[in-house]
């Protein structure tokens, strides 16, 4: 209804620039209708005192219609300086009617489009810096291969391939955000045996890490009874790929991984716990964030793994966080243990 009388009534005002004059017009307009009304019923009116009446009723439409209009204009402005890269801008919003409305929106707005900017600067600053290290690192080997400075041996061709092994890594996190941002992830979710699935991941870690010469021992704690949940395989092993590798990368020489998994109140909670030196509480929070590699240890990865796993957790419908140590004995290290929730049912 709303709709139709929207297009159907007419919007003689349209012409007009300014919000101001418009009111002034309606003001003047309304006011001549009455007067000429009351003209016709009782035959008489009063010149004077009616252009008078019109002339204090234009002036004053003028004067509150100042405040009305400030934010729009203000709206004006700061959307000019938003156009030129300048979010800091925002809309003065003390009154509680749609124009304040308005303003608040606006700010929120400018708000957003402020961190956007920044996580976009960020993102590009960042991805820079993890590019170029390994390019650096690889364009030196190569340089003093070719130079002949260093021999063609087996240890410069495993750094050179380490390098790349990292550039390689670093493109792949890349494009799966890129494909998370954009929401173009199709989730495959078939029924899956849990034990196994944990199993295989487990396996593949372990192989990993000796590869790349890690001293850390994986242990899965199997279920008491057979556990089965709905996901999509390759997206759920990305998860404890990442998580595994966080863990072993963050584990001391001889640590221990245990991943474990048991279902409660109908949700599938698995658990990754490393030996390490843990997670302050207050960085927690962060340590899902793009980028964001915590001071642990240094470590070497992309800083994209966690970000990545978190993602693609919250597409199962799940959730996934840093939880306290398990208690242990004094002096022994604290640890990270991360917990992955997802549903135990097929959506619906």
């Amino acid at each position: 209804m709303v709709t139709w009388l929207n297009k159907v009534l007419p919007r003689p005002l349209d012409p007009v620039r300014s919000i101001k004059v418009k009111l002034g017009l309606l003001l003047v307009a309304s006011g001549a209708a009455g007067m000429g009304y009351f003209w016709w019923a009782i035959g008489w009116l009063p010149p004077m005192t009616s252009l008078t009446a019109i002339g204090l009723a234009l002036l004053t439409s003028q004067v509150l219609a100042h405040g009305m209009t400030s934010p729009l204009r203000e709206m004006t402005a700061a959307a000019g300086a938003m156009a030129r890269g300048d979010y800091s801008r925002r809309v003065r919003a003390t009154s509680r009617d749609e124009v304040g409305e308005l303003a608040h929106a606006f700010n929120k707005m400018a708000a957003d489009l402020a961190a956007a900017d920044q996580r976009r600067r960020e993102l590009i600053a960042n991805v820079s810096h993890e590019l170029r290290t390994p390019i650096t690192a690889l364009r030196a080997v190569l340089e003093n291969l070719v130079d002949g400075v260093a021999p063609t041996e087996p240890a410069a061709l495993r750094t050179a391939l380490a390098q790349t092994e990292r550039l390689g890594h670093l493109v792949a996190d890349l494009l799966d955000l890129s494909r998370l941002d954009a929401g173009v992830v199709p989730l495959r979710r078939v029924r899956i045996d849990l034990v196994d699935f944990l199993g295989e991941a487990v396996e593949h870690a372990a192989a990993t890490s000796a590869g790349v010469g890690r001293d850390v021992r994986f242990r899965l704690h199997p279920p008491t009874a057979p556990l089965t949940g709905y996901a999509d395989p390759g997206r759920l092993h990305q998860v404890f790929a990442n998580l595994l590798d966080n863990a072993a990368r963050h584990s001391p020489p001889g640590g221990t991984v245990l991943v474990s998994a048991a279902e409660r109140d109908g949700r599938l909670h698995f658990e990754v716990a490393d030996e390490g030196d843990g997670i302050p509480v207050e960085e927690r929070s962060r340590v899902f964030e793009r980028f964001t590699r915590g001071d642990r240890s240094p470590g070497g990865g992309t800083g994209l793994g966690l970000a990545i796993a978190r993602w693609v957790v919250e597409l199962h419908g799940g959730t996934i966080a840093v939880l306290d140590p398990h208690p242990e004995s004094p002096g022994a290290p604290p640890g990270c243990r991360i917990r992955v929730t997802l549903p135990a049912t097929a959506p619906l």
